[in-house]
């Protein structure tokens, strides 16, 4: 009896024992991996708040060049970080593509607005530039706003699941800053980015004439190709621009008798696709917020117009770098593709190079000019990769 009678407390005690155990693990675990996922959080969101401070600094260096930052415009560059831009409401979704021209016109007034006051001695492409870079800059520290955001909201509530989803999104936040960081300075200096393909397919189209302005920021020229009249249009290079496309296409449209609307662009490449590679479509190929892609449909619904797209696929994060050598290799297979477009049209023909025109310039010497771009950065993402090797 006095075996049983041990065994049965030992039961009894390792019972407790066990359910103490459980508790204990219940209520500890989870703090332990908040612990170990704030660890993480914390060293990420220090490291995108050191790319926004060395995005600001860049770009006051670009303002300043070789003086010193004055107080009041290193000031002046911080508070226009903060900048922000309110959608305007669609609750009666009547006129709302109207509201968003006005708003995305005023954004970008007062970015050039800003830009003169900062940088008065800049000339136009340069003061261009630094719009972009300053755009570029902004976002870099809007993702760290939120980052650092999230990472707080998890060390004051200790919430668990907040923790875990902003975990697993850091990898492709990350891979973004870090490629806008980079893409930042790109745009600042006027280099050219994987954004760029379209006005350069236009460019090395352009031939010996001159492209004039016919929109704001946005320049044409004609040409004979394929035995078709053919206008060109694309942003005004080479300074970082987008450019008015659908007012320049309207002012084509009301004095020529156009036939068919080619558009060339970036596209984002689904994972295992190749960099570079082409596709061919109906539509207009225009990203951004859809202004300028709604008018420019309207107008060829309007006259029954046809509408065919060739797009060039890369990533987002190559579409805001350097461009790369297998996006630039594209620009002839892009124009075989407007060839065989060419083919069933009839009459005008109206080919729109859609993209950011960051060093990109007006003519053909625009492929040189990017083409030298290319090569050195080819030359040093190579020099990495083998540094890269050696070391493992």
């Amino acid at each position: 009896m006095d075996l049983m009678q041990a065994l049965g407390d030992s039961s009894w005690l390792m019972n407790i024992l066990w359910f103490g155990m459980m508790m204990a693990f219940f209520w500890f675990y989870p703090r332990l991996m908040i612990s170990q996922m704030l660890y993480k959080l914390e060293s990420t969101a220090v490291e995108l708040e050191e790319m926004s401070a060395k995005t600001k600094k860049f770009i006051i260096g670009r303002i300043a060049g070789k003086k010193r930052p004055e107080k009041r415009m290193a000031e002046s560059v911080e508070r226009f970080f903060e900048f922000f831009v309110i959608s305007p409401t669609s609750l009666d979704p009547y006129g709302i593509v109207g509201k968003l021209d006005h708003i995305v016109q005023q954004e970008r007034k007062r970015f050039r607005y800003f830009v003169g006051q900062v940088a008065p001695g800049m000339d136009a492409e340069s003061q261009a530039n630094l719009e972009m870079g300053l755009a570029g800059g902004m976002s870099v520290h809007q993702i760290s706003k939120i980052v650092r955001h999230y990472v707080e909201l998890v060390r004051k509530t200790k919430n668990l699941q907040i923790a875990m989803v902003l975990q697993m999104q850091l990898p492709m936040i990350e891979k973004m800053a870090k490629a806008i960081y980079k893409g930042t300075q790109n745009l600042a200096k006027g280099e050219p980015v994987g954004d760029g393909l379209g006005p350069l397919v236009v460019a090395s189209l352009a031939g010996a004439g001159k492209m004039s302005e016919i929109a704001e920021e946005t320049v044409m020229t004609r040409k004979k190709m394929n035995g078709r009249n053919v206008i060109l249009i694309k942003a005004m290079g080479p300074g970082g621009r987008l450019g008015r496309l659908d007012v320049a296409t309207q002012k084509v449209m009301a004095k020529e008798k156009v036939s068919k609307i080619i558009t060339i662009d970036a596209a984002a490449k689904l994972e295992g696709e190749k960099t570079g590679s082409i596709a061919e479509g109906v539509g207009i190929a225009i990203g951004g917020i859809g202004v300028e892609k709604y008018h420019i449909e309207d107008m060829a619904v309007k006259a029954g117009i046809p509408l065919d797209s060739i797009v060039v696929k890369m990533s987002q994060e190559e579409a805001i770098m350097l461009m790369r050598k297998s996006i630039y290799d594209a620009v002839p297979k892009a124009v075989e593709s407007i060839g065989r477009s060419l083919e069933n049209a009839d009459g005008t023909v109206l080919i729109v190079g859609v993209g950011n025109t960051s060093g990109v310039g007006n003519s053909p010497a625009a492929m040189a000019a990017v083409k030298k771009h290319v090569e050195a950065n080819e030359r040093l993402l190579r020099e990495a990769k083998a540094k890269k090797n050696r070391l493992f």
